[in-house]
Protein backbone atom coordinates (compact mmCIF):
# COMPACT_ATOMS: atom_id res chain seq x y z
CA UNK A 1 0.00 0.00 0.00
CA UNK A 2 1.34 3.42 -0.91
CA UNK A 3 2.33 6.02 1.66
CA UNK A 4 0.68 9.45 1.51
CA UNK A 5 2.89 12.49 1.10
CA UNK A 6 -0.03 14.90 1.52
CA UNK A 7 0.23 18.17 3.40
CA UNK A 8 -0.09 16.64 6.87
CA UNK A 9 2.66 17.39 9.35
CA UNK A 10 3.79 13.78 9.36
CA UNK A 11 3.67 11.31 6.52
CA UNK A 12 0.92 8.76 7.16
CA UNK A 13 -0.49 5.88 5.20
CA UNK A 14 -3.14 6.56 2.56
CA UNK A 15 -6.76 5.68 3.32
CA UNK A 16 -7.58 1.99 3.15
CA UNK A 17 -9.42 1.06 -0.07
CA UNK A 18 -13.17 0.83 0.51
CA UNK A 19 -16.17 0.08 -1.69
CA UNK A 20 -17.81 3.16 -3.21
CA UNK A 21 -14.71 5.31 -3.19
CA UNK A 22 -15.23 6.19 -6.87
CA UNK A 23 -19.02 6.55 -6.85
CA UNK A 24 -20.24 9.83 -8.33
CA UNK A 25 -23.51 11.56 -7.45
CA UNK A 26 -25.46 14.37 -9.18
CA UNK A 27 -25.60 17.88 -7.71
CA UNK A 28 -28.78 19.97 -7.86
CA UNK A 29 -26.66 22.84 -9.15
CA UNK A 30 -25.52 20.73 -12.11
CA UNK A 31 -22.81 18.20 -12.80
CA UNK A 32 -21.53 15.32 -10.70
CA UNK A 33 -18.97 14.87 -7.95
CA UNK A 34 -17.32 11.94 -6.21
CA UNK A 35 -19.46 11.10 -3.20
CA UNK A 36 -17.95 12.01 0.17
CA UNK A 37 -19.23 9.38 2.59
CA UNK A 38 -18.95 11.05 6.00
CA UNK A 39 -21.47 8.96 7.93
CA UNK A 40 -19.15 6.20 9.14
CA UNK A 41 -20.70 6.24 12.61
CA UNK A 42 -23.92 4.87 11.12
CA UNK A 43 -22.37 2.35 8.72
CA UNK A 44 -18.82 2.38 7.45
CA UNK A 45 -18.17 1.37 3.83
CA UNK A 46 -16.87 -2.16 3.45
CA UNK A 47 -13.14 -2.57 2.95
CA UNK A 48 -12.23 -3.73 -0.54
CA UNK A 49 -10.13 -6.44 1.10
CA UNK A 50 -13.18 -7.75 2.95
CA UNK A 51 -15.34 -7.76 -0.17
CA UNK A 52 -12.65 -9.61 -2.11
CA UNK A 53 -12.33 -12.23 0.63
CA UNK A 54 -16.09 -12.78 0.70
CA UNK A 55 -16.27 -13.01 -3.11
CA UNK A 56 -13.50 -15.62 -3.12
CA UNK A 57 -15.34 -17.72 -0.53
CA UNK A 58 -18.88 -17.35 -1.91
CA UNK A 59 -18.69 -20.24 -4.44
CA UNK A 60 -17.72 -22.57 -1.60
CA UNK A 61 -20.58 -21.57 0.68
CA UNK A 62 -22.25 -24.38 2.59
CA UNK A 63 -24.37 -24.94 5.69
CA UNK A 64 -22.25 -25.21 8.82
CA UNK A 65 -22.16 -27.76 11.65
CA UNK A 66 -24.67 -30.04 9.96
CA UNK A 67 -23.28 -31.30 6.67
CA UNK A 68 -20.91 -34.14 5.82
CA UNK A 69 -20.06 -32.72 2.38
CA UNK A 70 -16.84 -30.96 1.53
CA UNK A 71 -18.37 -27.47 1.28
CA UNK A 72 -20.16 -27.85 4.59
CA UNK A 73 -16.98 -28.97 6.26
CA UNK A 74 -15.02 -26.11 4.69
CA UNK A 75 -17.67 -23.58 5.75
CA UNK A 76 -17.72 -24.97 9.29
CA UNK A 77 -13.96 -24.57 9.57
CA UNK A 78 -14.15 -21.06 8.15
CA UNK A 79 -16.94 -20.07 10.58
CA UNK A 80 -15.12 -21.37 13.64
CA UNK A 81 -11.81 -19.92 12.47
CA UNK A 82 -13.60 -16.59 12.13
CA UNK A 83 -14.66 -16.91 15.75
CA UNK A 84 -11.06 -17.51 16.79
CA UNK A 85 -9.83 -14.57 14.69
CA UNK A 86 -12.30 -12.13 16.24
CA UNK A 87 -11.49 -13.41 19.73
CA UNK A 88 -7.81 -12.77 19.05
CA UNK A 89 -8.63 -9.29 17.69
CA UNK A 90 -10.41 -8.53 20.99
CA UNK A 91 -7.66 -10.13 23.08
CA UNK A 92 -10.22 -12.33 24.82
CA UNK A 93 -9.40 -14.50 27.81
CA UNK A 94 -8.95 -18.24 27.28
CA UNK A 95 -12.30 -19.15 28.85
CA UNK A 96 -14.36 -16.37 27.22
CA UNK A 97 -17.14 -17.17 24.79
CA UNK A 98 -17.72 -15.32 21.55
CA UNK A 99 -21.24 -15.37 20.15
CA UNK A 100 -22.07 -14.13 16.66
CA UNK A 101 -25.22 -12.00 16.66
CA UNK A 102 -26.93 -9.64 14.22
CA UNK A 103 -25.54 -6.36 15.63
CA UNK A 104 -24.49 -4.49 18.76
CA UNK A 105 -28.18 -4.03 19.57
CA UNK A 106 -28.77 -7.76 19.25
CA UNK A 107 -25.69 -8.53 21.38
CA UNK A 108 -26.82 -6.32 24.24
CA UNK A 109 -30.36 -7.66 24.08
CA UNK A 110 -28.89 -11.16 24.27
CA UNK A 111 -26.94 -10.21 27.37
CA UNK A 112 -30.03 -8.56 28.85
CA UNK A 113 -31.93 -11.82 28.37
CA UNK A 114 -29.13 -13.69 30.17
CA UNK A 115 -29.03 -11.51 33.30
CA UNK A 116 -29.48 -13.45 36.53
CA UNK A 117 -32.63 -12.82 38.54
CA UNK A 118 -32.59 -9.61 40.55
CA UNK A 119 -29.76 -8.07 38.56
CA UNK A 120 -29.42 -4.29 38.80
CA UNK A 121 -28.14 -2.44 35.75
CA UNK A 122 -26.34 0.91 35.78
CA UNK A 123 -26.25 2.90 32.56
CA UNK A 124 -25.47 6.53 31.79
CA UNK A 125 -28.09 8.60 29.97
CA UNK A 126 -25.37 9.30 27.40
CA UNK A 127 -25.61 5.83 25.89
CA UNK A 128 -26.82 4.91 22.42
CA UNK A 129 -30.31 3.39 22.55
CA UNK A 130 -28.75 -0.03 21.90
CA UNK A 131 -27.16 0.25 25.34
CA UNK A 132 -29.87 2.30 27.01
CA UNK A 133 -33.00 0.30 26.27
CA UNK A 134 -32.47 -3.52 26.42
CA UNK A 135 -32.65 -3.82 30.22
CA UNK A 136 -36.44 -3.72 30.55
CA UNK A 137 -36.60 -6.85 32.73
CA UNK A 138 -33.96 -5.62 35.20
CA UNK A 139 -33.83 -2.90 37.83
CA UNK A 140 -32.18 -0.03 35.97
CA UNK A 141 -30.43 3.01 37.42
CA UNK A 142 -29.98 5.72 34.80
CA UNK A 143 -27.04 7.96 35.63
CA UNK A 144 -26.79 11.65 34.67
CA UNK A 145 -24.39 12.74 31.95
CA UNK A 146 -20.95 13.43 33.40
CA UNK A 147 -18.94 16.45 32.29
CA UNK A 148 -15.49 14.94 32.78
CA UNK A 149 -14.10 11.40 32.67
CA UNK A 150 -13.31 11.65 36.38
CA UNK A 151 -16.90 12.67 37.09
CA UNK A 152 -18.10 9.61 35.17
CA UNK A 153 -16.09 7.35 37.49
CA UNK A 154 -17.22 9.25 40.61
CA UNK A 155 -20.88 9.09 39.52
CA UNK A 156 -20.67 5.35 38.97
CA UNK A 157 -18.88 4.73 42.26
CA UNK A 158 -21.57 6.64 44.20
CA UNK A 159 -24.35 4.73 42.49
CA UNK A 160 -22.70 1.36 43.09
CA UNK A 161 -22.01 2.17 46.74
CA UNK A 162 -25.77 2.60 47.30
CA UNK A 163 -26.79 -0.71 45.73
CA UNK A 164 -27.57 -4.00 47.45
CA UNK A 165 -24.08 -5.53 47.72
CA UNK A 166 -25.43 -9.09 47.72
CA UNK A 167 -27.24 -9.08 44.38
CA UNK A 168 -25.79 -9.25 40.86
CA UNK A 169 -25.11 -5.97 39.08
CA UNK A 170 -24.05 -4.91 35.60
CA UNK A 171 -22.62 -1.64 34.30
CA UNK A 172 -23.09 -0.83 30.61
CA UNK A 173 -20.90 1.86 29.08
CA UNK A 174 -19.78 3.02 25.65
CA UNK A 175 -16.14 3.11 24.63
CA UNK A 176 -16.55 6.11 22.31
CA UNK A 177 -19.64 8.26 22.02
CA UNK A 178 -21.59 7.96 18.79
CA UNK A 179 -22.51 11.65 19.19
CA UNK A 180 -19.34 13.43 20.32
CA UNK A 181 -16.71 10.80 19.46
CA UNK A 182 -15.19 11.28 22.92
CA UNK A 183 -13.39 8.34 24.51
CA UNK A 184 -14.73 7.14 27.84
CA UNK A 185 -12.56 6.00 30.77
CA UNK A 186 -13.44 2.34 30.30
CA UNK A 187 -10.56 0.88 32.31
CA UNK A 188 -11.33 3.12 35.29
CA UNK A 189 -15.06 2.39 35.09
CA UNK A 190 -14.32 -1.34 34.96
CA UNK A 191 -12.15 -1.04 38.08
CA UNK A 192 -14.95 0.83 39.88
CA UNK A 193 -17.51 -1.80 38.86
CA UNK A 194 -15.37 -4.71 40.01
CA UNK A 195 -14.48 -2.98 43.29
CA UNK A 196 -18.21 -2.94 44.09
CA UNK A 197 -18.88 -6.51 42.97
CA UNK A 198 -20.47 -5.56 39.64
CA UNK A 199 -19.69 -6.64 36.11
CA UNK A 200 -19.32 -4.40 33.07
CA UNK A 201 -20.16 -4.66 29.38
CA UNK A 202 -18.48 -2.41 26.85
CA UNK A 203 -20.41 -1.12 23.85
CA UNK A 204 -17.49 -0.93 21.42
CA UNK A 205 -19.53 -0.18 18.29
CA UNK A 206 -17.80 3.19 17.85
CA UNK A 207 -14.50 2.24 19.50
CA UNK A 208 -13.45 -0.97 17.74
CA UNK A 209 -13.27 0.56 14.21
CA UNK A 210 -10.90 3.30 15.44
CA UNK A 211 -8.82 1.93 18.32
CA UNK A 212 -7.62 -1.49 19.46
CA UNK A 213 -9.94 -3.10 22.02
CA UNK A 214 -8.42 -5.50 24.53
CA UNK A 215 -10.82 -7.34 26.82
CA UNK A 216 -7.88 -8.23 29.08
CA UNK A 217 -6.32 -4.77 29.25
CA UNK A 218 -9.60 -2.92 29.76
CA UNK A 219 -10.69 -5.69 32.17
CA UNK A 220 -14.28 -5.69 30.92
CA UNK A 221 -16.53 -8.70 31.35
CA UNK A 222 -18.14 -8.44 27.90
CA UNK A 223 -17.70 -6.45 24.73
CA UNK A 224 -20.24 -5.93 21.95
CA UNK A 225 -19.82 -4.44 18.48
CA UNK A 226 -21.25 -4.51 14.95
CA UNK A 227 -19.58 -5.60 11.75
CA UNK A 228 -21.17 -2.88 9.64
CA UNK A 229 -19.29 -0.22 11.60
CA UNK A 230 -16.03 -2.21 11.35
CA UNK A 231 -15.84 -2.01 7.54
CA UNK A 232 -17.64 -5.33 7.07
CA UNK A 233 -20.88 -5.74 5.12
CA UNK A 234 -23.88 -7.87 6.10
CA UNK A 235 -25.84 -8.02 9.35
CA UNK A 236 -23.50 -9.59 11.85
CA UNK A 237 -22.31 -8.58 15.31
CA UNK A 238 -20.38 -9.94 18.26
CA UNK A 239 -20.86 -10.48 21.97
CA UNK A 240 -17.69 -11.74 23.64
CA UNK A 241 -16.87 -12.31 27.27
CA UNK A 242 -17.52 -14.37 30.36
CA UNK A 243 -19.37 -17.61 29.77
CA UNK A 244 -21.13 -18.27 33.08
CA UNK A 245 -24.18 -15.99 32.73
CA UNK A 246 -24.57 -17.04 29.09
CA UNK A 247 -24.38 -20.75 29.91
CA UNK A 248 -26.86 -20.43 32.78
CA UNK A 249 -29.46 -18.56 30.71
CA UNK A 250 -32.10 -20.06 28.49
CA UNK A 251 -31.11 -19.90 24.81
CA UNK A 252 -31.69 -16.48 23.28
CA UNK A 253 -33.52 -18.28 20.45
CA UNK A 254 -34.82 -21.83 20.67
CA UNK A 255 -34.12 -24.06 17.71
CA UNK A 256 -31.64 -26.17 15.81
CA UNK A 257 -28.03 -25.67 16.70
CA UNK A 258 -28.82 -24.42 20.21
CA UNK A 259 -30.04 -27.87 21.19
CA UNK A 260 -27.72 -30.83 21.81
CA UNK A 261 -30.44 -33.46 22.23
CA UNK A 262 -34.25 -33.45 21.99
CA UNK A 263 -36.35 -36.43 23.14
CA UNK A 264 -40.03 -37.16 23.43
CA UNK A 265 -41.52 -37.77 26.87
CA UNK A 266 -44.15 -40.35 27.71
CA UNK A 267 -46.70 -37.58 28.20
CA UNK A 268 -46.14 -36.40 24.62
CA UNK A 269 -43.95 -33.42 25.38
CA UNK A 270 -40.26 -32.95 24.68
CA UNK A 271 -37.14 -32.70 26.81
CA UNK A 272 -34.27 -30.57 25.55
CA UNK A 273 -30.60 -30.64 26.43
CA UNK A 274 -29.10 -27.29 25.39
CA UNK A 275 -25.56 -26.59 24.22
CA UNK A 276 -23.06 -25.11 26.70
CA UNK A 277 -20.91 -23.49 24.01
CA UNK A 278 -21.59 -20.29 22.07
CA UNK A 279 -23.94 -22.36 19.91
CA UNK A 280 -26.45 -22.15 22.80
CA UNK A 281 -27.30 -18.63 21.60
CA UNK A 282 -26.78 -19.13 17.85
CA UNK A 283 -29.88 -21.13 16.94
CA UNK A 284 -30.71 -21.53 13.27
CA UNK A 285 -28.41 -21.34 10.29
CA UNK A 286 -25.77 -18.75 11.21
CA UNK A 287 -24.66 -15.83 9.07
CA UNK A 288 -21.45 -17.48 7.92
CA UNK A 289 -20.55 -14.77 5.41
CA UNK A 290 -21.24 -12.07 8.00
CA UNK A 291 -18.95 -13.74 10.53
CA UNK A 292 -16.26 -14.28 7.89
CA UNK A 293 -16.47 -10.63 6.81
CA UNK A 294 -15.95 -9.45 10.40
CA UNK A 295 -12.92 -11.71 10.74
CA UNK A 296 -11.55 -10.41 7.44
CA UNK A 297 -11.98 -6.81 8.65
CA UNK A 298 -10.23 -7.65 11.92
CA UNK A 299 -7.27 -9.05 9.98
CA UNK A 300 -7.16 -6.06 7.64
CA UNK A 301 -7.14 -3.51 10.46
CA UNK A 302 -4.55 -5.46 12.41
CA UNK A 303 -2.27 -5.74 9.38
CA UNK A 304 -2.67 -2.03 8.57
CA UNK A 305 -1.60 -1.23 12.13
CA UNK A 306 -3.73 0.72 14.57
CA UNK A 307 -0.89 3.10 15.38
CA UNK A 308 -0.87 4.24 11.77
CA UNK A 309 -4.66 4.29 11.48
CA UNK A 310 -5.08 6.29 14.69
CA UNK A 311 -2.42 8.81 13.64
CA UNK A 312 -4.05 9.39 10.27
CA UNK A 313 -7.53 9.67 11.77
CA UNK A 314 -6.28 12.19 14.33
CA UNK A 315 -5.04 14.31 11.44
CA UNK A 316 -8.54 14.22 9.94
CA UNK A 317 -10.13 15.04 13.31
CA UNK A 318 -7.80 18.01 13.73
CA UNK A 319 -8.58 19.18 10.18
CA UNK A 320 -12.32 19.14 10.77
CA UNK A 321 -12.21 20.65 14.25
CA UNK A 322 -9.85 23.46 13.27
CA UNK A 323 -11.99 24.21 10.21
CA UNK A 324 -15.22 24.34 12.22
CA UNK A 325 -13.56 26.51 14.85
CA UNK A 326 -13.02 29.17 12.19
CA UNK A 327 -16.80 29.51 11.68
CA UNK A 328 -18.25 31.38 14.71
CA UNK A 329 -21.80 30.23 13.95
CA UNK A 330 -20.83 26.58 14.47
CA UNK A 331 -21.08 25.02 17.92
CA UNK A 332 -19.43 21.61 18.35
CA UNK A 333 -21.14 19.38 20.92
CA UNK A 334 -18.99 17.97 23.70
CA UNK A 335 -19.31 16.41 27.14
CA UNK A 336 -15.67 16.44 28.21
CA UNK A 337 -14.36 19.57 26.50
CA UNK A 338 -12.14 20.49 23.57
CA UNK A 339 -9.08 18.64 24.84
CA UNK A 340 -10.83 15.28 25.28
CA UNK A 341 -9.43 12.49 23.09
CA UNK A 342 -11.92 11.37 20.47
CA UNK A 343 -12.44 9.26 17.39
CA UNK A 344 -13.64 10.54 14.03
CA UNK A 345 -17.17 11.45 15.14
CA UNK A 346 -18.12 15.12 15.53
CA UNK A 347 -21.59 16.59 16.05
CA UNK A 348 -22.48 20.25 15.82
CA UNK A 349 -25.23 22.81 15.29
CA UNK A 350 -25.16 25.94 13.17
CA UNK A 351 -26.65 29.17 14.44
CA UNK A 352 -29.56 30.28 12.26
CA UNK A 353 -29.91 26.90 10.54
CA UNK A 354 -32.23 23.96 10.94
CA UNK A 355 -29.87 20.99 11.08
CA UNK A 356 -31.89 18.91 8.60
CA UNK A 357 -31.76 21.78 6.10
CA UNK A 358 -28.02 22.12 6.53
CA UNK A 359 -27.41 18.38 6.05
CA UNK A 360 -29.65 18.34 2.97
CA UNK A 361 -27.68 21.22 1.43
CA UNK A 362 -24.37 19.44 2.09
CA UNK A 363 -25.70 16.46 0.17
CA UNK A 364 -27.51 18.16 -2.68
CA UNK A 365 -25.00 20.94 -3.38
CA UNK A 366 -21.67 19.35 -2.41
CA UNK A 367 -22.15 15.57 -2.64
CA UNK A 368 -21.39 15.12 1.07
CA UNK A 369 -23.27 12.53 3.11
CA UNK A 370 -23.61 13.33 6.83
CA UNK A 371 -26.32 12.59 9.37
CA UNK A 372 -28.78 14.87 11.13
CA UNK A 373 -31.12 14.20 14.04
CA UNK A 374 -30.67 12.77 17.52
CA UNK A 375 -28.54 9.78 16.44
CA UNK A 376 -30.41 7.12 18.48
CA UNK A 377 -29.08 8.87 21.58
CA UNK A 378 -31.98 11.21 22.32
CA UNK A 379 -31.28 11.93 26.01
CA UNK A 380 -27.62 12.74 25.30
CA UNK A 381 -28.24 15.06 22.35
CA UNK A 382 -31.01 16.90 24.19
CA UNK A 383 -28.73 17.28 27.21
CA UNK A 384 -25.98 18.69 25.00
CA UNK A 385 -28.43 21.05 23.28
CA UNK A 386 -30.04 22.04 26.56
CA UNK A 387 -33.47 21.36 25.05
CA UNK A 388 -36.64 19.60 26.11
CA UNK A 389 -38.29 16.97 23.89
CA UNK A 390 -39.79 18.86 20.95
CA UNK A 391 -41.36 18.13 17.62
CA UNK A 392 -38.92 18.64 14.78
CA UNK A 393 -39.69 21.72 12.71
CA UNK A 394 -40.24 21.96 8.99
CA UNK A 395 -36.96 22.31 7.15
CA UNK A 396 -38.51 24.52 4.49
CA UNK A 397 -39.73 27.04 7.04
CA UNK A 398 -37.60 30.08 7.88
CA UNK A 399 -34.45 29.01 9.67
CA UNK A 400 -34.10 29.38 13.41
CA UNK A 401 -33.28 32.89 14.54
CA UNK A 402 -29.76 33.53 15.83
CA UNK A 403 -29.48 32.19 19.36
CA UNK A 404 -32.55 29.96 19.07
CA UNK A 405 -32.02 26.37 20.17
CA UNK A 406 -31.64 23.83 17.41
CA UNK A 407 -34.07 20.93 17.46
CA UNK A 408 -31.44 18.40 16.41
CA UNK A 409 -27.79 18.25 15.37
CA UNK A 410 -25.52 17.41 12.44
CA UNK A 411 -22.95 14.62 12.67
CA UNK A 412 -19.89 14.16 10.50
CA UNK A 413 -17.96 10.90 10.91
CA UNK A 414 -15.06 9.28 9.13
CA UNK A 415 -12.36 6.65 9.47
CA UNK A 416 -9.77 4.47 7.82
CA UNK A 417 -11.24 4.81 4.32
CA UNK A 418 -11.73 8.57 4.27
CA UNK A 419 -9.60 10.57 1.81
CA UNK A 420 -8.25 13.96 2.89
CA UNK A 421 -10.25 15.60 0.11
CA UNK A 422 -13.55 14.53 1.64
CA UNK A 423 -12.98 16.29 4.95
CA UNK A 424 -11.44 19.30 3.21
CA UNK A 425 -14.54 19.55 0.97
CA UNK A 426 -16.74 19.29 4.05
CA UNK A 427 -14.95 22.14 5.85
CA UNK A 428 -15.19 24.32 2.74
CA UNK A 429 -18.87 23.50 2.31
CA UNK A 430 -19.70 24.42 5.91
CA UNK A 431 -17.93 27.76 5.53
CA UNK A 432 -19.68 28.55 2.23
CA UNK A 433 -23.16 27.57 3.46
CA UNK A 434 -22.79 29.71 6.57
CA UNK A 435 -21.39 32.77 4.79
CA UNK A 436 -23.24 32.58 1.45
CA UNK A 437 -26.34 30.51 2.21
CA UNK A 438 -27.79 27.62 0.27
CA UNK A 439 -27.91 27.91 -3.51
CA UNK A 440 -31.14 25.92 -3.73
CA UNK A 441 -34.52 25.92 -2.02
CA UNK A 442 -35.67 22.96 0.10
CA UNK A 443 -38.91 21.51 1.39
CA UNK A 444 -40.05 18.82 3.81
CA UNK A 445 -41.17 15.50 2.35
CA UNK A 446 -42.07 12.52 4.54
CA UNK A 447 -40.26 14.13 7.45
CA UNK A 448 -37.04 14.69 5.48
CA UNK A 449 -35.60 17.86 4.04
CA UNK A 450 -35.15 17.53 0.27
CA UNK A 451 -34.38 19.89 -2.62
CA UNK A 452 -37.47 21.56 -4.03
CA UNK A 453 -38.15 20.68 -7.65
Amino acid sequence: MSVSTAASATSVRAPLPVLGRDVTVPLVTGGEVTYAALDYAASAPALQRVWDDVAAYAPYYGSVHRGAGYLSQLSTDLFENARATVAEFLDCRADDQLVFTRSTTDSLNLLAAALPAGCQVFVFETEHHASLLPWKDARVSYLDAPRTPAQAVETLERALADRDPHGPALVCVTGASNVTGELWPVRELAAAAHAHGARIVLDAAQLAPHHPVSVRDLDVDWVAFSGHKLYAPFGCGVLAGRADWLQAADPYLAGGGASRKVTRRADGGVDVEWQDSAARHEAGSPNVIGAYSIASACKALTEAGFDTLVAREQYLVDTVRSGLAEVPQVKVLSLFGDDAPRVGVISFVVEGWNSSHFAAALSAEYGIGVRDGLFCAHPLVRTLLGSDPQTQGECGAPEAAPGEKSLNAIRVSFGAGTPDEHVERFVTAVRELVTEGAKWSYRTEDGRCVPAV
